[in-house]
C-alpha cells in the first residue's frame, strides 16, 4: 500500500473536518440534545406531579362528596325530626282545641238545659195557676190569693 499525497491530503482534510465538527458543530448539537433531554425530563416530572395532583384532587373530591352525603343525611334526619315534632305539636294543639270546644259545648248545653228548666218551671207554674184558677175560680178572690200564687210559682 502506497501512501501518497492524495491519501495524506484526504487524511488532513478528514482530520480538519473532525476537528471543525468537534469544535463548532458538535457542542451546539450536544447542547441541543441536553436541552431536549432536560425538557423531556421536566415534562415527565410535570406529568408525574400532575398525576399525583390529580390523585390528590380525586381523593379530596371523594372526601368532599362523602362529607356532603353525610351533611345531606344529617339535614334529612333533622327535617324528619322537625316534621315529626311539628306533627306532634299539631296533634297536641288539636287535642287542646278539641277539649276547649267540648267544654264550650258542655257549657252551652248546661246553659240551654238551665234555660229549658226555667222555661218549663214558668210553663208549669202558669199551667198550675190556670188549673187552680179553673178549679177554684168561684171560691177564691184573686186579689187576696195573688201573693200566695206568686210564692208558689217561685218555689216551683
Amino acid at each position: 500500500m502506497d501512501i501518497n499525497a492524495t491519501i495524506i491530503g484526504q487524511f488532513l482534510t478528514f482530520a480538519i473536518l473532525v476537528w471543525f465538527t468537534m469544535k463548532y458543530v458538535w457542542p451546539p448539537v450536544i447542547k441541543t440534545l441536553h436541552d431536549r433531554e432536560k425538557k423531556i425530563a421536566a415534562g415527565l416530572d410535570a406529568a408525574e406531579r400532575s398525576k399525583r395532583e390529580l390523585e390528590m384532587a380525586e381523593h379530596k373530591a371523594m372526601s368532599i362528596i362523602r362529607e356532603a352525603k353525610q351533611q345531606a343525611t344529617q339535614i334529612i334526619e333533622q327535617a324528619n325530626l322537625h316534621s315529626s315534632q311539628v306533627v306532634e305539636d299539631a296533634k297536641t294543639q288539636a287535642k287542646h282545641e278539641g277539649q276547649r270546644i267540648i267544654e264550650m259545648a258542655q257549657n252551652d248545653i248546661e246553659r240551654e238545659v238551665a234555660q229549658v228548666k226555667e222555661a218549663l218551671k214558668a210553663q208549669l207554674a202558669r199551667l198550675a195557676i190556670e188549673g187552680a184558677e179553673k178549679i177554684i175560680q168561684r171560691n177564691i178572690d184573686m186579689s187576696v190569693h195573688a201573693d200566695l200564687l206568686n210564692q208558689l210559682a217561685a218555689e216551683i
